[in-house]
């Protein structure tokens, strides 16, 4: 395949998937810290700052995520046409530096953290002292359960007995 046409596949007319991969940024140095990662998918709710282009230096939260593009809008990043009227600035994602995670997902930061997001979380069960008692009370009641069935089906033989008996 030529080099051209492969290219366009990547950037021009790639998968949804692939355009979502596309979308990623650099983790600010604490956060890379945290989770030994150097970038991450940039997510709506996520705080960054601008490192290149017109609006470098300011920060805000993302608000909006443009995938054809591999853009973000900013919140209070706009700019105003000769009317008047203002308009969000979409800003691509290389150029910008993620400082704040949006923790809403929890797949999100499993998968940051290293762990399995499959994965439940395990829950230990303590014995007290109390539950262990009711455990020996049910134990000692049903062996005395298993001796009234042994004996009913004493007696249900006896009968059967007193009839083969009695004819």
């Amino acid at each position: 395949m030529k080099p051209t046409k492969s290219r366009n596949n990547l950037i021009y007319q790639a998968t949804f998937h692939t355009r979502s991969k596309q979308l990623g940024s650099q983790l600010s140095d604490e956060l890379r810290k945290k989770y030994g990662k150097k970038s991450v998918r940039v997510v709506e709710g996520d705080s960054i700052k601008i490192v290149r282009g017109e609006f470098k230096g300011v920060d805000g939260k993302v608000s909006k995520i443009f995938t054809k593009k591999s853009s973000v809008s900013v919140e209070g990043v706009k700019k105003e046409k000769t009317k008047g009227d203002k308009f969000d600035v979409y800003i691509h994602t290389s150029n910008l530096l993620v400082t704040g995670l949006n923790t809403d997902d929890k797949w999100r930061i499993a998968k940051l953290e290293g762990k399995n997001p499959n994965e439940k979380p395990k829950t230990v069960i303590e014995k007290t002292p109390a539950k262990e008692d009711t455990i020996k009370t049910i134990v000692k009641e049903t062996p005395s359960k298993e001796t009234k069935t042994t004996v009913s089906k004493e007696t249900k033989v006896e009968k059967t007995q007193k009839k083969e008996v009695e004819k």
